[in-house]
């Protein structure tokens, strides 16, 4: 199916998305900070990115700006708590394509993912 970039500095979030992905097809690849984030990408070419806001180190925001400097198309699925719709709209003139709230849905991660893949959100 696709390879899917989690970036979250928490493990067992990383884990949680893992356990929901690979058993649906998808190759998944980690980085827990967003420096590791970007070099990750930049080698791995990830199809699509999932991607915290609150993390040490480089906010989530920041990594997006980064990885849409990188490449204008990436595929970027914002994962977090913060359900705020400022927090929608900010991410969302980020460039993101979706976000999914934590604690985390299977299907509502499958759905997404799957529609951000095919092009939607």
């Amino acid at each position: 199916m696709a390879k899917i970039l989690i970036v979250d500095d928490s493990n067992l979030s990383r884990r949680i998305l893992r356990g929901i992905l690979e058993p649906a097809g998808h190759d998944i690849i980690e980085a827990s900070d967003g420096s590791a984030a970007i070099e990750r990408y930049f080698l791995e070419k990830p199809d699509l990115v999932l991607l915290d806001l609150l993390m040490n180190g480089m906010y989530g925001l920041e990594v997006l700006d980064k990885l849409r400097e990188l490449d204008a198309q990436a595929r970027v699925v914002v994962a977090s708590a913060d359900v705020q719709s400022f927090t929608h709209s900010k991410v969302k003139a980020a460039g993101a394509q979706g976000f999914i709230k934590k604690p985390f849905e299977s299907q509502t991660v499958l759905d997404t993912v799957s529609a951000t893949l095919q092009g939607g959100q």
